[in-house]
């Protein structure tokens, strides 16, 4: 099985939303009612829900004026409220506001292989299993000759991508003591930026500290000359370089000292240390040519082991509910994605989709 994939045709941003919006007016549809069900069991009312995406388009607006038209012309393309497609954009910082936690989330792992030779990477990409419909792969020209390719969810403007300068990124979520109901930029569109605008590691953090944000999460930025693990949250921005052998790894915890002071997610939820370990263990097998054999090497299942392959407990609420929906590795040298439908325990050499 594979992800939905859009290719848009238009490059100014209010059009290229409306393009979007038109022809995945379905999906975006159903992706908002996921995340109203979400927010609701997650303890928010229906007005806090549209102050903060109102919010949250009033800040995206006066920081990235383009993509809040972007967002726009998705809404008018969808029959949405601009409002509601801000909600879906800022749905980290929603779930910031409201506290929401939760065990399941993603693992990362970038390995620089040495000089001449390109990053390999792969993460798994959990989430809530009753929006596993919600994602889909869009390539877009933001620029003349600069493409971007993005592995994001219908009506958000990116997440997991590369672009045709060199660059990618990976996406793992945070949460920090100073995180607050004061909606911010949305990180999604941090990480939009990012891969509209950088090509370096340095550029991205650029991009990364020039926003005032409400929520935390980390931004692994991977080019063939290096990697950092930008994280982010109101208390500030730091970028964590590879260890030794090139090797950086990333779940849900703050590794920066400084930041890690004010860790919350791992304090209410400590699966992050437990998964981290499993990727350390398993670095070498992580830094191999095969992607299939670096999928397989992140496969563990709980509670016999860290829950890195996740698989949703029916018995619980929609807010308590964590399934692995993807696997997803970066080519910068082809400036392409590599995507598995789930986790890896479901990998084999036939399931990539190459986008």
């Amino acid at each position: 099985m594979t992800f939905p994939a859009f290719v848009s045709s238009q490059s100014e941003p209010r059009a290229r939303g409306e393009e979007l919006g038109s022809r995945r007016r379905t999906a975006i549809a159903a992706n908002l009612a996921g995340y109203t069900d979400l927010f609701r069991a997650a303890g928010a009312t229906p007005a806090q829900v549209r102050a903060w995406g109102e919010q949250a388009l009033d800040r995206s607006a006066a920081w990235a004026p383009r993509l809040a038209d972007e967002m726009a012309g998705i809404a008018s393309g969808a029959g949405l409220e601009p409002w509601q497609v801000a909600v879906v954009n800022a749905r980290t910082e929603i779930l910031a506001a409201v506290h929401a936690s939760g065990e399941g989330e993603c693992s990362t792992s970038v390995v620089l292989s040495g000089p001449g030779l390109p990053p390999r990477t792969v993460q798994t990409w959990d989430w809530h299993d009753h929006l596993r419909d919600a994602p889909m792969v869009w390539e877009l020209e933001p620029r003349p000759g600069h493409v971007v390719r993005t592995f994001t969810e219908a009506g958000v403007l990116a997440k997991i991508g590369v672009n045709t300068a060199g660059l990618g990124v990976h996406f793992n979520i945070l949460r920090h003591d100073t995180d607050t109901a004061e909606v911010g930029v949305p990180v999604h569109l941090i990480a939009r930026r990012i891969l509209e605008e950088a090509a370096t590691v340095e550029e991205a953090a650029a991009i990364a500290r020039s926003a005032t944000v409400s929520a935390s999460t980390v931004i692994t930025a991977v080019t063939g000359e290096g990697a950092g693990a930008i994280e982010i949250s109101p208390a500030g921005v730091a970028v964590v370089p590879p260890g030794p052998g090139g090797v950086l790894l990333h779940c849900n915890h703050f590794l920066d000292p400084a930041l890690a002071e004010g860790e919350r997610h791992a304090t209410e939820r400590p699966g992050t240390y437990d998964r981290l370990r499993h990727l350390r263990d398993h670095a070498v097998e992580l830094g191999g040519d095969d992607l299939t054999e670096r999928a397989l090497a992140m496969l563990s299942h709980a509670p016999e082991g860290a829950p890195v392959c996740a698989h949703p407990d029916l018995s619980q609420p929609i807010d308590q509910r964590w399934e692995t929906l993807a696997t997803i590795a970066l080519d910068l040298t082809a400036g392409r994605l590599r995507v598995h439908q789930g986790g890896p325990c479901r990998v084999t050499e036939a399931t990539w989709q190459t986008f």
